[in-house]
């Protein structure tokens, strides 16, 4: 297993097997556990402030878990099962984040192994890893069953293992857990973020208007709602886009621009741009977030937007954002098109067309339409992969034509790049997918412009003016036949296919997924601010953030939190009753596992 953790990290594989160094040796393993799961350790501010002496001493006082967890993790690493799973029955931190933590370590671990073609390592090492994950689902079910609030806090809690600060649902949700994300404990702490503690009914909701008024208009559901006001169906964003279609169609090139209403079209467009976006980098980066409170985990910024950009949605929101930009670039700084406007008005077209599809994730809180969306997502990975196998077969049969039709073809580069041959290339095998046979132009009798092409090459235009004539070549016939054939009964039929496949995983695991998603939604609500109305709240929130010392805050230590060594009584009962909940998932952890050997 050393070459392994070698691969991982070469020099903290070496430090685990000194002698010399203890202190190190002991910190190299949980080194290499959170590079291989790309988690950062959590620094406090006490440590700069405190000598190392009395800082070691007030984080450091019990040390029999720290050594279970260390012994826990070597026998992951040297995957055995039977002694992993004593010790983390014996351990005295939160089971489920442990079990979690551990079933991650040894699936990445199990890729690791496969990718140096370590098939029954791998196999090995992902059924040790299924043992743990099952578990902490069991548990879960358990616990949940017996004392439903204290599971729910323990959901919440934020627990560091091997230098890995999280709670279980987040951990769970950024390493895509979807069965762990969808178990009904999770969902029920979903559902309280989501009402803010209110009566998810209509009537008790309405009622909680007007008693709760604060609480209710904060929820992520006020927000969500509100948004999607915003965005489809009433004033903000309907507004939004009335007016940027109102631009986009009357506004860009013409004298109507002059007129006062054009430009706060246009300056609204750009308004709710500006705030849209910047309420979507708060949410990437978690900023005004309070990680202390959440259990938010720590990780790279390299890290926090791979995980942004792995969600499809965002995706398509970078794209209306790019467009927007480059839209509001060219208007006014592209000079070759001040009096056309003509490329301005096709990427403003294109943003507007982008910023109508977004219309799309509306749908995906509603249970009904919801998987629906997923299954287009999931086809839509599928068709872009297959159009790259497409496009190569296309190129192949586009240069056997234009190699035989137009032989010795000189201008292939000239003019301006809408009049270059790579198109007529790529033009007739692409139509010939959808049915169009161009028989007559391929066996050489015709072209597009058979009255202005000319047979000798040298007389045409560099300017793309004029054309050549197509040659006949009846082996052009033959391979379109061929092709039409391939590419009509295999390729199509292929997607169609691949389509059917992904219609089935998605539709087995559809209930998985969507509440997968609804954790993404509910958590990306909990804190956003609707634009425009966020250009002026964020003032506000840089005050509170400032003032509160907030942004500090996710950097200081429990000691620091809770008011130095000497704890108030809050704090205390705080801290006695998590041990409580940890005690309770000790027992339920013993009582699952005794359970499941009896069966076995």
């Amino acid at each position: 297993m050393m070459w392994l953790m070698k691969s991982i990290n070469k020099e903290e594989a070496e430090r685990c097997f000194k002698k010399n160094d203890v202190k190190k040796g002991v910190q190299a393993p949980q080194t290499i556990c959170r590079e291989l799961l790309d988690y950062q350790k959590k620094e406090y501010t006490c440590q700069k402030i405190l000598p190392e002496e009395s800082f070691v001493e007030v984080h450091f006082q019990e040390s029999n878990p720290a050594n279970l967890e260390d012994i826990l993790l070597w026998a992951l690493y040297a995957n055995r099962p039977e002694i992993a799973e004593t010790v983390w029955l014996r351990g005295k931190t939160n089971s489920v984040l442990t079990g979690l933590v551990c079933y991650e370590t040894l699936r990445k671990l199990s890729e690791e192994a496969d990718n140096v073609k370590e098939q029954n390592l791998s196999k090995d090492l992902m059924e040790h890893a299924q043992m743990f994950y099952k578990r902490a689902l069991e548990i879960l079910d358990s616990m949940f069953e017996t004392d439903s609030k204290k599971t729910l806090k323990v959901l919440e809690d934020p627990v560091t293992i091997w230098g890995i600060t999280s709670n279980p649902l987040t951990f769970a949700y950024e390493n895509f857990m979807y069965e762990f994300v969808a178990k009904p404990a999770s969902q029920k702490n979903l559902n309280k973020t989501w009402y803010s503690g209110q009566a998810p009914h209509l009537i008790p909701c309405i009622k909680s208007v007007f008693n709760k008024p604060g609480k209710v208009l904060t929820s992520p559901l006020s927000k969500y709602v509100f948004k999607c006001c915003m965005y489809y169906n009433s004033f903000l964003f309907l507004t939004t886009l009335v007016s940027y279609s109102a631009f986009v169609t009357t506004s860009i090139g013409t004298t109507y621009y002059v007129r006062d209403i054009a430009r706060i079209f246009e300056y609204y467009v750009y308004f709710w741009g500006f705030g849209d976006l910047l309420e979507e980098f708060f949410s990437c980066f978690g900023i005004f977030h309070d990680s202390a409170i959440e259990g938010k985990s720590y990780r790279s910024y390299t890290t926090i937007v791979k995980r942004y950009l792995n969600n499809f949605w965002n995706q398509v929101d970078i794209l209306s954002y790019n467009l927007l930009i480059t839209a509001l670039w060219v208007r006014h700084f592209y000079e070759s098109q001040i009096e056309t406007f003509t490329i301005s008005r096709r990427v403003f077209s294109l943003s507007l067309l982008i910023m109508y599809l977004r219309f799309l994730e509306a749908f995906l809180m509603i249970r009904s339409p919801g998987p629906t969306l997923i299954m287009i997502k999931e086809m839509l990975k599928d068709l872009f992969g297959f159009i790259i196998l497409l496009f190569i077969v296309i190129l192949g049969v586009g240069f056997y034509y234009h190699a035989n039709l137009w032989p010795d073809h000189v201008y292939f580069w000239e003019g301006r790049w809408t009049d270059w041959r790579i198109w007529k290339v790529i033009c007739y095998p692409y139509w010939q997918l959808y049915g169009e046979t161009f028989n007559d132009f391929l066996e050489g009798n015709s072209g597009p412009c058979a009255e202005d092409c000319t047979v000798t090459n040298f007389t045409v235009s560099s300017h793309g003016s004029g054309d050549r004539c197509p040659q006949e070549d009846w082996t052009v016939g033959a391979v379109s036949a061929l092709y039409m054939l391939f590419s009509n009964l295999l390729l199509v039929n292929l997607v169609i296919a691949m389509f059917s496949s992904t219609y089935e995983r998605v539709t087995a695991n559809a209930e998985n997924l969507w509440r997968f998603q609804r954790y993404t939604v509910i958590m990306n609500y909990k804190y956003r601010v609707p634009s425009p109305v966020n250009l002026v709240y964020t003032v506000y929130r840089i005050y509170r953030c400032i003032k509160s010392g907030s942004c500090r805050k996710y950097r200081l230590c429990c000691c620091c939190a809770y008011g130095g060594p000497n704890k108030n009584k809050k704090k205390e009962k705080k801290i006695k009753k998590q041990e409580l909940r940890q005690k309770f998932q000790r027992i339920m952890a013993h009582r699952v596992c005794d359970q499941l050997h009896l069966t076995n």
